[in-house]
């Protein structure tokens, strides 16, 4: 109770010009004109997202304190790492869309955007609840177990635009053109304003996010109740997420376990929340099994891609 009486008014103001700042910075700077964003970019700016986010956590542990630093360290990981499944539909929705490279990243922002507003209501949310009724960290921990044992089990690759129904409702209600006519949202097709396909994708991108939401929300409030912590956590992941995408999507089938590992992760959060009344583990427990669970996953995938690799290539040798 203690650390949650030192966060006053002006940590949250300070975090959020802080976000403003960069979002502007990055449209209006950055990125003023589209192009394609190469991976030696998207690299960079990876690295400068976790390391503001390692900075971030520094300062939550001078101002705040230990224990919350390590829990906006594990939810950080945490969510980053549930993030690179969006990825993954991302990188289906775009070749779907047909969607030039150029206009990807601009796509991205705006998606992003969103996605910082949607789940910051979310959060807001979901700490009302908690705050009110302490049982639903119960329904939460039963569902994250129930969300782990369905993504070990399902095969589903997670995008299928032409069956989401909220585009085919857009489509019954809204016109809208065949082609792109640039960065636009909106254009002029058979005399009628109309939207692009561009703007489909950008509905497609924040849908998608907010499923995801569904599950990376409450795993977060496993971590901590701290609503600043689950706040700054979220935000920190979702803004590296754009820069994450262009670095993994053209390698993330290496990532083949990556999501047994996840659901192993939502497993053990899951267990943490039904049984936090008997059982209490701490956040440095904590943060240590989740990184362990994830890098191990993510470690024996590359392993089994250079396997699979040597083997074709020897194979092929043969032939």
């Amino acid at each position: 109770m203690l650390a949650l009486a030192q966060i006053s008014s002006w940590h949250w103001i300070g975090f959020l010009a802080f976000v403003l700042f960069f979002v502007a910075m990055d449209l209006g700077v950055f990125h003023r004109h589209a192009h394609v964003v190469r991976f030696r970019e998207a690299l960079s700016w990876t690295v400068a997202w976790f390391l503001l986010a390692m900075v971030f956590a520094l300062f939550i542990r001078k101002s705040i304190g230990h224990e919350e630093s390590v829990e906006f360290t594990t939810g950080y990981i945490l969510e980053l790492s549930l993030s690179m499944d969006n990825v993954l539909v991302i990188a289906l929705i775009f070749p779907y869309f047909r969607v030039p490279l150029v206009f990807q990243h601009r796509i991205l922002f705006w998606g992003i955007l969103g996605a910082l507003v949607m789940r910051g209501a979310i959060i807001a949310m979901g700490a009302a609840l908690i705050h009110r009724f302490q049982w639903i960290l119960l329904v939460f921990g039963a569902f994250l177990v129930l969300s782990a044992i369905k993504m070990i089990f399902s095969n589903d690759d997670g995008a299928h635009p032409e069956k989401n129904l909220i585009l085919k409702v857009i489509r019954k209600f809204f016109p809208v053109s065949e082609d792109f006519d640039g960065e636009k949202f909106l254009t002029q097709h058979k005399g009628r304003t109309a939207l692009t396909p561009l703007a489909l994708v950008l509905i497609m991108v924040e849908t998608t996010d907010l499923i995801f939401a569904v599950d990376s929300i409450p795993a977060i409030f496993a971590v901590t109740e701290n609503a600043y912590v689950v706040f700054t956590s979220n935000m920190f992941a979702i803004l590296g997420l754009r820069s994450l995408y262009f670095v993994l999507a053209g390698a993330i089938g290496y990532f083949r376990y990556l999501k047994l590992g996840l659901s192993i992760v939502l497993m053990f959060i899951g267990g943490k929340m039904l049984v936090h009344k008997q059982w209490s583990i701490s956040p440095t427990v904590s943060l240590y099994i989740v990184a362990s669970i994830i890098g191990l996953s993510v470690l024996v995938s590359l392993i089994a891609a250079v396997i699979t690799r040597r083997k074709a290539e020897s194979n092929k040798d043969d032939d």
